[in-house]
This record gives structure tokens, sequence and C-alpha cells, in this order.
């Protein structure tokens, strides 16, 4: 029963699935070319199966690469959203001193400037990949 959980929250074959919005590290090597499920008569939990095995293809290094590179990228734009709530918070406790204020005011413009650049780069990132894979 406890198992089944885990297989009701996580497809085991879904490129798509993602944990708080943080996709797989496999994700542009997700093809239907490429896995099978298998689905164990006991337990019922499904698994994910390569064809043959996994052998590494000319452009899979890359994939992993661009995999990785998008869960960097996704990480950034939390820490991004992070900064812009601690520089609201320093903004509400400057208590009108111009200096904390200035202060708060920059930590948010820069956090949203990173932030733009982070959803617009993992967003390159995902056409690309999607292309690749």
């Amino acid at each position: 029963m406890f198992l089944h959980l885990f297989t009701f929250f996580a497809d085991a074959c879904n490129a798509n699935a993602t944990f708080f919005g943080i996709p797989a590290w496999y994700k542009y090597l997700i093809n239907a070319d490429r896995m099978r499920t298998n689905t164990d008569a006991v337990s019922g939990i499904v698994s994910c199966d390569l064809h043959e095995g996994f052998k590494w293809a000319d452009g899979d290094l890359v994939l992993v690469g661009m995999g990785i590179l998008d869960i960097a990228l996704r990480v950034a734009a939390l820490v991004a959203v992070g900064f812009v709530i601690y520089g609201g918070i320093s903004y509400v406790t400057s208590e009108g001193q111009p200096d904390s204020t200035k202060n708060a005011q920059t930590t948010i413009i820069n956090a949203l400037i990173g932030l733009i650049i982070a959803i617009l780069a993992t967003a390159i990132v995902s056409f690309i990949g999607n292309r690749l894979g």
C-alpha cells in the first residue's frame, strides 16, 4: 500500500514529471522509441526500462548536460524569487532609513533582473533540448 503512494505521485517513465518545478536530469533522453514500462504483478509498481539495455548514443551526453543546465537555471530562478522576498522584507523593515531603503530596492531590482534572465535561459535550454532530444 505504501509503495503505491510513490507510483501515484510519480510516473517512472514520464519525462515531464517534476519535483517542485525541477525536472529530472534525464528529461531529454526519454522518448517512446527507447523506453518501455513494466508493472510488477505482486506490488503493482511501475518501472521504466530501456529497450535492449542502456546504450549511449552520439548526442546523449549533450542531452544530459542540457538537463543538468535546465535544473541549475530553475534553481537559480528559485533563488532569485527568494531574494525578491528578502528584499521585500528588508524594504518593509527599513523604517524609512534612506540607506536601508535604497539597499532593499537595489536587491529587489537585481533579483528581478536575475529572475528574468533565468526564466529566459530556461526557456532557451528547454527549446533546444526538446529539439535535440
